[in-house]
């Protein structure tokens, strides 16, 4: 069953206009949504809000989208334990439309307030540990955990999660998928940053990773963020997303030891306009962002979530919900 999402800029926008957004994509049509969960933004232009307590509020402001982060990362700056009481909240407070998205984090985030950054391999083991502990204290019980990474005696959720909240888990390559196949019950990525046929091998990899497992392929969410603007105005575009998300289209960024907004943005100078438009579905023919998201569809997606750098994102979600998303629904 194909979802339709939008996706959150708390890295551009202020939290009471995220709230805003939140609401007008519920009442135009989106499914779902995720929200980033940083420290820090992409660029010193940007915001930075609390991603945990935005959530809380969107929850309560709103009636049927579903809610979640994308991505957390619950292995440094957080102890597990803590998202795991904080997924539990939200998901009470919406009364069960919630999911939850982890990944090893950037340095943007966890360095820079830890002063810590494990390779990826031990983050990846981090993460893996972090998701057993937290699935363990969703059960309600008192959980004394004793772990490689993290340690619990008797800790308990008393406000427990109203439905069994799904963990998806990032992938920004094929060779990481199988890990979220095999210990995720979803996988989230993002598009425009690959090719198809490299997504669909990450596909491929997810589902060996599910199967290894025992676990359902077929009904495991498969999520993608796809970068949009709904505008013909090419040069505004790239200006707006040089200004504020060009950091997150160069690949160092996850990988290094960049743990400041100016340093992302220094990072993100290497960005051109050529780079900028193979990544943005950029165009105000509806046709061409319903062929643009259906190559994705294709290829085995089950959850799409659009991205907009758009100064004005509720005449984004209004247009968009008018003149693409009934076209999406249809294929799904």
């Amino acid at each position: 069953m194909l979802k339709i999402g939008y996706k959150v800029g708390p890295e551009q926008f202020p939290p009471l206009q995220m709230l805003d957004q939140v609401i007008a994509a519920e009442k135009n049509g989106f499914e779902s949504i995720d929200v980033s969960d940083h420290f820090h933004p992409w660029s010193e232009e940007g915001q930075a809000c609390f991603t945990w307590s935005w959530l809380g509020a969107a929850a309560v402001r709103t009636d049927i989208i579903e809610l979640g982060p994308g991505v957390t990362c619950p292995i440094l700056r957080y102890n597990p334990a803590i998202i795991a009481q904080a997924a539990a909240t939200v998901s009470s407070l919406a009364g069960g439309r919630t999911y939850l998205a982890v990944g090893t984090g950037e340095a943007l985030n966890e360095y820079s307030v830890t002063y810590e950054w494990p390779t990826f391999r031990e983050r990846q083991a981090m993460m893996v540990e972090a998701i057993q502990l937290i699935r363990n204290l969703w059960t309600g019980e008192k959980v004394d955990f004793e772990g490689c990474y993290y340690r619990t005696k008797q800790a308990k959720l008393y406000t427990l999660p109203k439905n069994e909240i799904p963990i998806y888990i990032s992938s920004l390559v094929p060779d990481s998928a199988y890990l979220a196949g095999y210990y995720g019950d979803g996988l989230i990525t993002v598009g425009g940053s690959l090719e198809m046929s490299e997504y669909e091998q990450m596909l491929s990899e997810f589902r060996r990773g599910a199967e290894d497992a025992g676990r359902d392929f077929e009904k495991m969410p498969k999520a993608v963020e796809l970068f949009v603007a709904y505008t013909g105005d090419t040069e505004k575009t790239v200006e707006s997303f040089k200004k504020y998300w060009a950091g997150a289209l160069i690949p160092a960024l996850f990988l290094n030891k960049i743990y400041t907004p100016a340093m992302s943005a220094q990072n993100g100078k290497a960005v051109g306009k050529d780079t900028i438009q193979k990544s943005v579905c950029i165009s105000d023919d509806p046709e061409t962002h319903v062929e643009y998201a259906k190559q994705y569809i294709d290829a085995g997606f089950t959850h799409l979530y659009f991205h907009s750098a758009a100064e004005d994102q509720i005449t984004f979600l209004e247009g968009y919900g008018k003149d693409v998303l009934p076209a999406l629904k249809k294929m799904g």
